[in-house]
């Protein structure tokens, strides 16, 4: 049995930098055609020449693999129509961040209201440039998403003409707020259609589980399945393929984040065959995700067999999930 999916795409990745970039970088290259590629490194990506200057880097690491970086600026409340008008053409959308709220995101929005963020989100709704969030408050961690919502929704409505991206939706609260609002879109990874809290600290804590946002109830992954399974037009895969080194995630202060970038297409096909939904996998991984950004991904045909792969128990110091363990799907070949 085969199955053939055409310019895979992963519309949320984060590929780090320096070493980190080496390793993982060419791993998305060989199996999706493009990606966005999120800006929160250290110090982040600001300027013009941040994003040109990494994706140059970005393509350097990849190699000889055909793969088109789709590159972003970190979000700040006070940038200007003139500065948005100039890094357009570098760039594919603007990612906010609340302040502290995950990984190398110290330097994100602290108020985050129609009002404070009025400048910024003005010039990008003129230039037609994507805004995608990190949508969480700082309560109470189960309930972080959830209280986001309404701020999604106010933004929403203030900016009628802005594309939102809510990024890694977590809940059922998320997915009914797509029907609510026509600018708002959603990106779901993999690791969230397939684990709940208590995979990731039920039992033994399992560190290459932990995440941000973290893994909510069986009736939020119900949900998420629910959209993703049925290739709802507002939902698109981005992964959050998120690498850490060894020493990060299995120590005290674990750090946050699921590498799943070897294996995205392979478990993604196990998972909807499993759901007799393989018909809807072409749109959840790229279709929809062409449509809602409205750009053509350079070409790539990825081919995957019903065929046993054990997947590698690290790369170069970085434990993907499902490490050493077999999964019934591999990459025949890819064009």
């Amino acid at each position: 049995m085969e199955i053939t999916l055409n310019k895979p795409l992963d519309m949320h990745l984060h590929l780090r930098d320096n070493e980190m970039l080496k390793t993982v970088a060419p791993l998305s290259a060989k199996t999706f055609s493009s990606a966005i590629i999120m800006p929160n490194l250290v110090p982040p990506v600001t300027t013009i020449e941040d994003v040109i200057s990494y994706k140059e880097r970005i393509i350097e690491a990849c190699g000889d693999e055909s793969f088109d970086p789709l590159m972003t600026l970190f979000f700040k409340d006070d940038y200007s129509y003139d500065f948005l008008n100039s890094a357009k053409e570098h760039i594919f959308a603007i990612k906010l961040y609340p302040a502290g709220i995950t990984t190398n995101s110290e330097g994100g929005v602290s108020t985050i209201d129609s009002e404070t963020l009025k400048k910024t989100l003005e010039a990008m709704s003129e230039l037609g440039i994507p805004l995608c969030v990190h949508g969480e408050s700082d309560g109470f961690v189960m309930d972080r998403e959830k209280e986001f919502v309404p701020i999604y929704e106010e933004l929403a409505t203030k900016f009628p003409n802005l594309k939102i991206i809510m990024e890694h939706i977590t809940t059922k609260d998320s997915v009914e707020a797509l029907e609510r609002h026509s600018n708002l879109y959603a990106t779901i990874t993999l690791h969230h259609l397939l684990i709940t809290l208590d995979d990731v600290a039920g039992g033994m804590l399992h560190p290459h589980l932990f995440c941000k946002p973290i893994a909510k109830r069986p009736e939020d992954r119900a949900a998420l399945l629910k959209v993703a399974l049925d290739a709802h037009p507002k939902v698109m895969f981005g992964s959050d393929s998120a690498p850490h080194p060894k020493h990060a995630k299995e120590s005290c202060g674990c750090a946050a984040g699921v590498f799943t970038a070897p294996i995205a297409l392979q478990v993604l096909v196990e998972l909807f065959e499993k759901h007799d939904k393989l018909e809807n996998l072409q749109k959840f991984i790229s279709d929809n995700a062409q449509k809602i950004y409205n750009f053509k991904p350079c070409e790539k045909v990825v081919t995957l067999e019903k065929k046993s792969f054990i997947v590698p128990t690290s790369y170069n110091d970085v434990i993907p999930m499902y490490a050493g363990k077999e999964i019934s799907w591999s990459i025949k070949s890819i064009s």
